[in-house]
């Protein structure tokens, strides 16, 4: 089948938007993505469902509750290296169903104080987010279509040849591709193709590599406080390829392309407290906040429209921006019984409505100090669409151990996440904001909660312990290719020209395909203590 695509240039200037200078940012869908993490850490850690926070006494607590760093009495140094599984995934481009992983390396150093006081020094790297996972989606479109919605915003007037950040790249490819006519008065507009079906697939890969310095206490083995240090690097690429075939004999189908990187640094800093309300008890009760972490990031992606057989034109950009994640608090419980079982609980909230999404202003230059300042601002249109779209999130972690043996522990864990995003939520592509203007892909996942259930056992040889873990997480979310609901109106013209007194209404929407990330992780720690 001849496959045809009419290049032309728009009247509104669509070759030229994307090289106006414009400050960039991310989109709320971007942000909840970098914003989250993953259960991870040492086997120990992962095997409790991480609810070790007031327990103490692994090194990976570091980033949950610092103060769990002060009940260590001798130094430590540990490894871990995991093995994920996607359950039902496939591999495309780079992703592949199952990835081996480096994912935790630290060391604590112990200092007595006293007799029953020390003060600890850390320092851990561990992976907080793991990205990948291959997504793969195919639905019917009824006569919706991406290049639709490109052709109801400028209906709506949103695509006009002035200044406008509703302007996406995306937008650019369609109007600059897609068949070109022209009416009886010479105004060129683009042709309305309808949507058959589409298939979907993307490969994310990467991750954000934690790095911990702490420095922690304790008083009289009853109190115990933490102060740790976060520098994270993030390392994010996505690779997908949408292809629509459309009820049309000129352009039966499309291939959108889009390799999409984020790479950057961000720090944070974290506080802790453990205390034992009953000196003869050895219940612990605990308390963390971490401030968010604020990020400096680089979006940069190389997108083609095209059609299975043949590319045809490309869109690039490679902007810096500013990311600030939530503040996080945390509550928590820990008890042993003797020397055999070990109980804890945690309970964590972060308010995801308040992820800021930064434009980079400029530089400030202090002649005092001969340094620049960087200025950054809140980007207020999508701030708001993240204040409308994402939302509070409860975490619970409980884990049990039970050591038949002193050289021998069984573990088991279950942890819990609420849904991030709202039930209306929506990537909406007619803000007016720099996060749609330089948006390569309209696809969205709206996920829901987070199930996470945990196995682990321990063996210890001298000052040797080998843990084994296994994790099995499960979460469902909703797929949409673009918006899911949008609409265009126009008044009815007769042959003459004369208005009918009818008004057309035009929409585009498409709905939910029902995707799952369930994977399966594998993890081993080794642990010297000396």
């Amino acid at each position: 089948m001849k496959k045809m695509f009419i290049f032309a240039v728009v009247a509104m200037t669509a070759s030229a938007a994307l090289a106006q200078e414009v400050p960039a940012t991310g989109d709320t869908y971007m942000g909840a993505q970098l914003a989250t993490e993953d259960l991870n850490g040492t086997a120990r850690y992962v095997g409790m469902g991480g609810a070790m926070d007031a327990l103490g006494a692994d090194i990976s607590t570091i980033g949950t509750n610092p103060a769990g760093i002060g009940l260590f009495r001798k130094s430590q140094i540990s490894g871990s290296f995991g093995l994920n599984v996607q359950e039902d995934g496939k591999s495309f481009a780079d992703g592949s169903k199952t990835n081996a992983s480096f994912d935790q390396l630290g060391i604590v150093f112990t200092s007595r104080t006293g007799k029953n006081s020390y003060v600890n020094f850390g320092f851990n790297y561990h992976k907080s987010r793991n990205f990948d996972y291959v997504l793969s989606a195919v639905n019917a479109l009824n006569g919706s279509a991406q290049n639709r919605q490109t052709v109801l915003k400028d209906m709506n007037g949103l695509l006009q040849s002035n200044y406008s950040l509703a302007y996406s790249q995306l937008d650019n490819l369609y109007l600059n591709n897609m068949n070109l006519e022209t009416d009886e008065n010479g105004n060129v507009y683009v042709v309305d193709f309808e949507g058959n079906d589409y298939e979907f697939d993307r490969a994310h890969t990467g991750y954000i590599g934690e790095y911990d310095f702490n420095l922690s206490g304790n008083v009289n083995n009853r109190f115990y406080w933490g102060l740790t240090v976060g520098v994270n690097t993030v390392h994010y690429k996505g690779y997908s390829e949408y292809y629509e075939r459309l009820l049309s004999a000129q352009i039966p189908d499309v291939l959108i392309t889009d390799n999409h990187k984020i790479t950057g640094h961000g720090y944070n800093i974290k506080a802790g407290i453990i205390f034992r309300p009953v000196e003869e008890s050895p219940f612990r009760i605990g308390a963390a906040v971490s401030t968010p972490t604020f990020y400096k990031l680089t979006t940069d992606n190389y997108t083609v429209i095209g059609d299975d057989i043949n590319e045809y034109r490309h869109s690039a950009a490679a902007e810096d921006f500013r990311f600030n994640t939530p503040w996080k608090f945390s509550l928590s419980a820990g008890h042993t019984i003797g020397s055999n079982i070990a109980l804890g609980a945690v309970y964590e909230y972060a308010d995801y409505s308040t992820c800021d999404m930064r434009t980079i202003d400029g530089y400030t230059y202090d002649r005092w100090s001969d340094t620049e300042y960087e200025e950054s601002s809140s980007e207020t249109v999508m701030k708001r669409h993240t204040e409308q779209s994402l939302k509070g999130v409860s975490t619970l972690k409980l884990g049990v151990e039970y050591k038949p043996d002193p050289n021998l522990a069984f573990r088991v864990g279950y942890n819990y996440m609420s849904p991030i995003y709202q039930t209306t939520a929506m990537r909406d592509q007619t803000l007016d904001a720099p996060g749609v203007y330089y948006a390569s892909t309209t696809d969205y996942t709206n996920w829901k909660d987070t199930h996470r259930f945990t196995l682990g056992v321990g063996f210890t040889f001298d000052q040797f312990r080998f843990d084994l873990a296994y994790q099995y997480q499960t979460r469902d979310g909703e797929f949409y290719p673009f918006m899911k609901q949008y609409a265009a109106s126009y008044d009815e013209f007769d042959e003459n020209g004369n208005t009918t007194g009818n008004i057309i209404t035009l929409t585009n929407q498409c709905d939910p395909v029902k995707v799952k990330d369930n994977r399966h992780q594998l993890l081993c720690s080794l642990t010297y203590t000396f």
